[in-house]
């Protein structure tokens, strides 16, 4: 199979919108090493961060917490909510 549908359309981008949204607020470890690029080290730091200095305000914020880079962020940022 080479990545196309049978109607021809492509379908590499399925894969990114198939996974749920991830409220960074409420979101557990586990939940949040289901991140691209995110393992366990980097989701325990999200949620230290959000413990330590309380909930995030917007989406982006959480590229204040160490180990969270730009590019990490624009894989996902289709996926981090807060509510």
């Amino acid at each position: 199979m080479n990545g196309h549908a049978r109607d021809g359309r492509h379908q590499e981008k399925a894969a990114v919108t198939d996974h749920p949204a991830i409220n960074i607020n409420t979101a557990d470890v586990k939940s949040l090493m289901t991140l691209d690029g995110v393992g366990r080290k980097v989701a325990e730091k999200i949620v230290e961060y959000r413990e330590a200095h309380g909930p995030f305000k917007k989406p982006d914020d959480v590229r204040k917490v160490d180990g969270i880079g730009g590019g990490l962020w624009e894989r996902n940022r289709e996926r981090i909510v807060v509510k």
